[in-house]
């Protein structure tokens, strides 16, 4: 269901070929994260100083927000090449060494959603990440011996929305953790035109300022409302982006001066109307509105979160005062006791 929102942070396959059209090859023209650009910008001068591969990478963060981009990023600085893949896609151990059997020297080897990688050919990384070594069994049964083949120095870059997810072993093998946030509008606006600009889209500072306040804090969704207003702009506009036009556009779109849509709406009606504004439990949250109770918790309430429009507390998830002030209803059954506790 999350797939088909516009302001979900999740890639669509239609849009890889402008994703890549728009998104930056340099950290100098990389947007926003201020503190993970230095950082990495610190440790791929380091590396190259001291002639070695960059340490392990670990990225975490909402979806959307440039795990990829900055992955393509750190090869384009350090100069090698970078292999893709994601958890999901690796189901054996085998599939595993035929990779990392096949790096260069200081390649970068990106996978996404690391969490979903398989115990048994998670514990393949650990010495290939430690020591650039992989134990490779031949035959089986009694006769079964173990090769240890040795690898070239390499940099694994893993990106991942559920760091908690991610076992102790394999977290600690990264030399370097970074967590993207959530953008600022003003960044966004910056995003904005940087990409109309690209895609040789008109567009005002106002218009610009209108789409990013409704793009979550989110690179992709700003991008993908773009287009959409742009769309807009040529059929019922002359094609430029005004603030009175992104309004009339984003509006008909159903995306609100928050950036929630009727989805996030629904969730928050849910728990005030239904729970008289919680504490409800994720589970029960979920059945209310037909959804999968980890698309609740990874694709909703980071961004509800962070407008402080609920709260997770230890008896469950709660609608706070600005949640109610924003649906324009009274407020009510709200408990500061349980606003009091978060749960982590």
């Amino acid at each position: 269901m999350q797939d088909r929102r516009i302001v979900s942070g999740q890639a669509a396959a239609e849009e890889d070929n402008l994703d890549m059209t728009i998104r930056p090859l340099i950290l100098d023209e990389y947007i926003g994260q201020d503190k993970v650009k230095a950082n990495i910008s610190i440790f791929i001068t380091a590396a190259k100083e001291r002639g070695e591969s960059l340490d392990h990478v670990l990225l975490s963060g909402p979806p959307g927000l440039g795990k990829t981009t900055l992955a393509n990023i750190v090869a384009n600085e350090i100069g090698k090449p970078i292999r893709k893949t994601s958890g999901p896609a690796i189901e054996r151990p085998g599939d595993l060494a035929a990779i990392i059997t096949n790096l260069e020297p200081g390649e970068i080897l990106f996978i996404d959603e690391i969490h979903r990688l398989n115990r048994s050919v998670e514990e393949i990384m650990y010495p290939a990440m430690e020591d650039f070594v992989i134990d490779i069994i031949i035959g089986k049964g009694p006769g079964a011996r173990t090769l240890r083949l040795d690898l070239p120095p390499f940099t694994l870059i893993g990106a991942t929305t559920r760091p908690g997810l991610l076992s102790s072993p394999l977290r600690d093998r990264f030399g370097i953790t970074c967590r993207l946030d959530f953008y600022t509008i003003e960044d966004l606006s910056t995003i904005i035109h940087r990409a109309a600009h690209i895609l040789k889209i008109e567009i005002d500072n106002k218009g610009a300022f209108e789409i990013a306040r409704r793009s979550r804090g989110t690179p992709r969704v700003a991008n993908r409302l773009l287009r959409r207003v742009a769309d807009y702009a040529l059929v019922k506009g002359d094609g430029r982006i005004t603030d009175e036009l992104a309004v009339m556009a984003l509006e008909m779109m159903e995306i609100d001066n928050l950036g929630l849509d009727n989805l996030d709406i629904l969730i928050l009606e849910s728990i005030i109307g239904k729970f008289a504004g919680g504490p409800v439990g994720l589970e029960t949250l979920a059945a209310s509105v037909s959804e999968e109770t980890d698309t609740i918790s990874d694709v909703y309430e980071p961004y509800l979160l962070k407008l402080g429009l609920i709260q997770k507390t230890p008896r469950g998830r709660i609608a706070t005062e600005r949640a109610y002030k924003h649906l324009g209803l009274p407020v009510a059954g709200i408990k500061q006791d349980d606003l009091n506790f978060e749960m982590e």
